[in-house]
């Protein structure tokens, strides 16, 4: 069963793409009295204000007419920031070799929390695996395991 995000990531893709854009992630989340939608949205040089306003109002039409999510709604549009989230392969594999932290659902070697530099998105044994060098030593994460992945800003 899709989630109200893939529901949401799948309206708006195209329309965010067409616009010479990038969809980064979409979040929502259900809150008190109404939902909560966030989209993440890229591109070359950067998005401008006006970049998410007009996505903003595009994507809001949208999910008015499909009703998705259902009820309220606020919508918040904006770029990636610095601490950018890797979602999707091309995200590891486009960062290699920049300072990522990645959050597993289980320990893996004893640590669910891993601070270290991106080496590579491979696939091994049919699953994909990301390998991160932590203090000189190479973890290999497989990917269903990954909770959170973002990118960490070098000074």
């Amino acid at each position: 069963m899709k989630t109200y995000r893939d529901k949401i990531w799948a309206l708006i893709e195209h329309v965010v793409a067409s616009r010479g854009m990038e969809l980064i992630e979409v979040e929502c989340r259900r809150m008190k009295t109404r939902f909560l939608v966030r989209i993440f949205l890229d591109k070359e040089g950067g998005v401008t204000l006006d970049d998410c306003q007009e996505i903003s109002h595009l994507a809001g039409d949208i999910l008015d007419v499909h009703d998705i999510p259902p009820g309220p709604y606020t919508l918040e549009v904006s770029s990636p920031g610095l601490d950018r989230p890797l979602t999707r392969s091309k995200d590891f594999l486009k960062y290699r070799g920049r300072m990522v932290t990645i959050r597993t659902a289980e320990k893996l070697e004893g640590i669910r929390n891993f601070h270290g530099r991106l080496v590579d998105y491979i696939e091994e044994d049919a699953r994909d695996v990301v390998t991160i060098e932590v203090e000189g030593k190479i973890y290999r994460i497989p990917r269903d395991m990954i909770v959170k992945a973002n990118i960490e800003y070098e000074f």
